[in-house]
């Protein structure tokens, strides 16, 4: 019996004191929309056709088509792919962990990358490094990023609090961030000249970005909140912040600028149950304390939305049976809208008609 209760007391003891890396933050969510509405559930991604990664490879997180019309991606293990026909082309090796691509004015590829911040790339071997720090401090958590027609790069930072490269890597840290709800993300800019400058502050994993066409305006997503600000950057209105899209019935991921003022966005995950939790910190300890099985963790069920510069929802498509795993981002080129994913080993495609 002492045995016994010795172990019952070791065990209450994990639970209730054992350091765990979250100190959770009370935050009560405002209730789910669910799949209703515009966001009513379909299965228009069942028409995508699959495109495995070569080798056994995973995660293309996002796609970037260059002046020159070449379409590439990037893998989990820091592999640079060219998307011709039917087979990704291993066009380069990175390194590091690759999430956000863009192609600038200058026809080189820009990359965020999550362990060693905002990248250049203009052909295999020519791998630079943009900028690692901002204010004197590393960039340690790069997502992803769009670039201006005058060269300026925008980026997002997803965390000031918890690296990806120590802590198991961009999944497991993004859930341990917003699990914790801390508002250390950040969007910055790199100009030209190579100076940066922080543009705004205070949110919950900081993710996807687009620019507007005429650059007078930001999207931000911030994942933790389920949410899109708007960051003014020109005008009357420069430097002011607003909420543009709330209360999302999923977490936003990448987000992609379409060229046309329109805007695709895609869902990592519909809103987990788990979220009942957010106003109780000491419980959300506890949860942690039970182990990776316990833990909240993404939903496969793939879903993007394609919204106009007002904030209109204009198309939603789903995937209901998570066929697609975790959706990271979507683009239409050359007629296919491309639908990225975190950690499969393909991505997807399907031709895509113009709105009515």
């Amino acid at each position: 019996m002492r045995i016994v209760l010795a172990l019952l007391a070791a065990a209450l003891g994990y639970l209730l004191f054992w350091p765990v890396p979250v100190t959770p933050i009370a935050y009560d969510p405002p209730a789910a929309p669910g799949f209703t509405g515009e966001y009513a559930e379909n299965n228009a991604l069942d028409a995508a056709a699959l495109v495995q990664l070569p080798d056994g490879e995973l995660g293309p997180e996002d796609i970037a088509q260059t002046p020159d019309g070449a379409i590439y991606t990037t893998s989990l293990a820091g592999n640079l792919y060219r998307i011709d026909g039917d087979e990704p082309v291993l066009a380069d090796k990175l390194g590091g962990r690759p999430l956000g691509l863009k192609a600038g004015p200058d026809g080189a590829l820009y990359i965020a990358d999550s362990f060693r911040g905002i990248l250049r790339w203009s052909g295999p071997g020519t791998l630079e490094v943009v900028a690692d720090s901002v204010d004197g401090s590393p960039i340690i958590y790069a997502n992803q990023l769009d670039v201006a027609r005058d060269g300026t790069v925008y980026f997002s930072n997803s965390s000031d609090r918890f690296d990806p490269e120590t802590m198991g890597g961009t999944k497991p840290t993004s859930i341990l961030t917003i699990w914790e709800q801390s508002d250390t993300g950040y969007v910055a800019r790199i100009r030209p000249d190579g100076t940066t400058e922080k543009l705004a502050t205070g949110f919950v994993y900081t993710n996807g970005i687009a620019l507007s066409p005429d650059g007078d305006f930001l999207l931000i997503n911030e994942t933790g909140r389920t949410r899109v600000h708007r960051l003014w950057l020109k005008g009357d209105r420069a430097g002011q912040q607003e909420v543009f899209l709330d209360n999302l019935p999923g977490y936003p991921d990448n987000l992609e600028a379409q060229g046309d003022g329109t805007y695709w966005l895609a869902f990592a995950s519909p809103r987990v149950p788990s979220e009942k939790l957010m106003p109780y910190p000491f419980l959300r300890k506890v949860i942690w304390r039970l182990g990776p099985m316990v833990r909240p963790a993404p939903i496969h069920r793939g879903m993007l939305v394609q919204f106009d510069g007002q904030g209109k929802i204009l198309r939603s498509l789903q995937d209901p049976d998570g066929r697609l795993g975790v959706t990271t981002g979507g683009k239409v080129m050359d007629g296919q809208l491309y639908v990225m994913t975190l950690d499969s080993p393909f991505f997807a495609r399907m031709p895509l008609t113009p709105r009515p």
